[in-house]
């Protein structure tokens, strides 16, 4: 999540009682967790088995929860709970809005775009021109649609991340201060949902398809021109290249990278990164070629034992 206006950090510093470390000049530009960080961006960490990690992401500023040597360029802000001042931030930039409304008058729809009656559009919402949202659609959020894009009946673009801390034995509930971005000449099916990301966004690339009732998750980024079949499902913070096909049903987990020009066949589980170029099939998916042989030598197998046990 960028912010609109760079933050003081002695200012946050003295409003949250936090003790600083190294760099106090330094402006904060963006709050975001660990996998989204950039130069500028405000992170937290609160366990010693990430404090590495964390020291060599981009992130300018880390809330951290023990007095560490600060490295070179970065600003630590010391405190008990760092994840709660981090939530706390959160919510007071990217606080969440109720509405009792179908059109939110901060959305932002082109002139060109055509959007049924029926629709849900949230605020600050953008709409491109040529864009076509049918009937029942949501448009979460922060949301942005791109130039002669599709959403069809009954999908829900910006759904919240499911995204939880675990605190004293409960899932507690990450606010979602992403965006999901659908860029231009994409098409989505009806009855889609695809989340927000946490704290950065979910993507949807220039010119992909996407067929009815997929899934796909906070954060995910799509390439160009991709191909995904019914019910596709795709786990956060994967990050799918270019001209990808994934055939109908196929799982994909979190925090992979499914390279260029990768084909994936029905029913596939994907639990690792993919190469580029290549065709993939199976649970777990490998390459189609190689399945197709394990499966064959499997079927020749009890024939193969008894012709050994003849012997």
């Amino acid at each position: 999540m960028r912010l609109s206006k760079h933050l003081d950090v002695n200012e946050i510093a003295d409003e949250y009682n936090l003790k600083v470390l190294g760099d106090s000049v330094q402006k904060i530009k963006g709050i975001n967790e660990i996998h989204k960080v950039k130069y500028g961006d405000l992170m937290f960490v609160d366990s010693e088995k990430y404090y590495q990690k964390a020291l060599a992401s981009a992130a300018t500023f880390i809330l951290i929860n023990k007095e560490i040597d600060c490295p070179l360029g970065k600003t630590l802000l010391v405190c008990a709970d760092p994840f709660d001042i981090y939530y706390k931030l959160v919510k007071r930039f990217r606080p969440e809005i109720q509405d009792n409304f179908q059109l939110s008058p901060t959305a932002v729809i082109h002139p060109g775009a055509i959007v049924h009656p029926t629709a849900y559009i949230s605020h600050y919402a953008v709409i491109g021109e040529g864009a076509i949202i049918d009937a029942h659609v949501t448009i979460g959020e922060y949301s942005v649609i791109g130039k002669n894009s599709r959403i069809q009946a009954g999908t829900i673009i910006g759904s919240d991340a499911f995204y939880y801390k675990k605190v004293n034995g409960q899932f507690i509930k990450w606010r979602s201060c992403g965006r999901t971005i659908i860029q231009d000449h994409v098409e989505i099916g009806a009855g889609c949902t695809i989340n927000k990301g946490v704290s950065g966004d979910t993507v949807i690339g220039q010119g992909t398809k996407i067929d009815c009732q997929v899934h796909i998750g906070h954060g995910v980024i799509v390439g160009n021109n991709c191909l995904f079949a019914a019910q596709v499902g795709i786990g956060g913070k994967t990050i799918i290249g270019n001209n990808v096909v994934l055939y109908g049903q196929v799982g994909i987990t979190q925090n992979l990278e499914i390279g260029n020009n990768v084909t994936v066949l029905a029913g596939a589980g994907v639990s690792k990164n993919l190469e580029d170029g290549k065709t993939y099939f199976g649970a777990p998916a490998e390459e189609a070629k190689k399945k197709f042989r394990e499966i064959i030598a499997l079927k020749q197998l009890p024939e193969t034992l008894k012709s050994l046990n003849k012997q």
